[in-house]
């Protein structure tokens, strides 16, 4: 699970750095379809913080399971609200709140879900 984790982070990253640069290529045949943009900020930011729930919950002896989530979607919130606000000062990308929500909302689901696995 922390190489899932790890790579998936990597990935993250990278799509950030090319949204940064311009160069997303063929992701931006994605961003014609109606919400698509909205539905990836959901499911990936969302799939982000499974992963890192997941492998902190398993990997930390920490007696509070919600406690760990709380701290990553806190944490998470934080960087993912920093990068969407970065957008401002690179040419090619825009700041939108409703990009920031939907990923929040992906981060709030998925953690809820994390919490609530068996």
């Amino acid at each position: 699970m922390k190489w899932l984790t790890f790579f998936f982070t990597l990935f993250i990253i990278l799509i950030i750095i090319l949204a940064d640069l311009g160069e997303l290529g063929f992701l931006k045949l994605l961003n014609q379809i109606p919400f698509a943009d909205k539905v990836g900020h959901f499911v990936l930011y969302g799939i982000l913080t499974l992963l890192l729930d997941l492998t902190f919950t398993r990997a930390l002896p920490l007696p509070s399971r919600k406690l760990v989530v709380l701290r990553i979607a806190l944490i998470l919130g934080l960087l993912i609200g920093l990068e969407e606000y970065s957008q401002q000062f690179f040419a090619k990308r825009t700041f939108d709140l409703v990009d920031l929500t939907f990923s929040y909302l992906g981060v709030i689901f998925f953690a809820w879900v994390a919490i609530n696995k068996k």
